[in-house]
């Protein structure tokens, strides 16, 4: 009898575990987790989707460009994102992502922490370093009280990374290569052409800026173009 219940004590606790690594693995391979890493993970089943692939050097000299309410809405809608902004060029998407931290493991393993001291929400402020209740509301990424940026966008999750161009590609077939970054000053200037398109204007006349953008942030480019901002204003004092 007490062997019965030895073996009965053992299969029950057998059964508790298996339920409990079998609830992990679902964890671990859901949009909830993109730092596993585990072998078999449904995300990174299949070739390489984001990133440089073709091994074309001019393949950020795109011919026109154009913003996806789609695809961002698609993106944004995602574990773990805040805001995804899409644009679309002849060639290539490029993703400019601010983080909520509802999802785990977006960061790459090793890589160091966000951008953001969000302190100032516990002290009643927005900037904790000088007390400051003031914040620059232009811009959605900032240093502080903000959803999350990372400055080097290889920094970001390989799962991440690959779970949003995976769905990119699904809607978007014809696309060659996805780039992605959560760098802060990329999320602000994507913004500023998205508020231009929001506006109905044409993004024709800023191509070779925002090629100049996409070229320095993932291509090594050396030149930063004029803020969209700037440039604006410029053009309207001219008038």
């Amino acid at each position: 009898m007490n062997k019965l219940v030895r073996l009965t004590a053992v299969a029950v606790c057998a059964t508790c575990l298996l339920a409990g690594c079998n609830y992990k693995r679902y964890v671990q391979d859901s949009g909830y987790d993109y730092g596993s890493r585990q072998n078999g993970d449904p995300k990174m089943l299949g070739p390489k989707l984001y990133g440089s692939l073709t091994g074309n050097p001019r393949q950020h000299d795109n011919k026109y460009v154009e913003y996806s309410s789609m695809l961002t809405n698609e993106v944004s809608n995602l574990n773990g994102v805040a805001s995804g902004l899409v644009m679309l060029t002849d060639k290539n998407a490029y993703v400019a992502l601010m983080l909520d931290g509802t999802a785990v493991g977006t960061k790459s393993s090793g890589s160091r922490s966000y951008d953001q001291n969000n302190g100032g929400l516990n002290e009643g402020v927005y900037n904790v370093d000088t007390g400051s209740p003031y914040g620059s509301g232009s811009k959605p990424a900032s240093p502080y009280n903000s959803y999350y940026t990372i400055n080097d966008h290889s920094e970001l999750s390989d799962e991440l990374k690959q779970t949003i161009a995976a769905k990119i590609r699904h809607l978007a077939p014809r696309v060659e290569e996805v780039h992605i970054s959560a760098n802060m000053d990329f999320v602000n200037e994507i913004n500023e052409y998205a508020k231009q398109a929001w506006a109905g204007r044409s993004l024709a006349v800023l191509l070779e800026p925002f090629n100049l953008l996409v070229r320095h942030q993932f291509a090594g480019g050396k030149t930063m173009p004029v803020p969209v901002q700037e440039r604006t204003s410029r053009a309207e004092q001219s008038r």
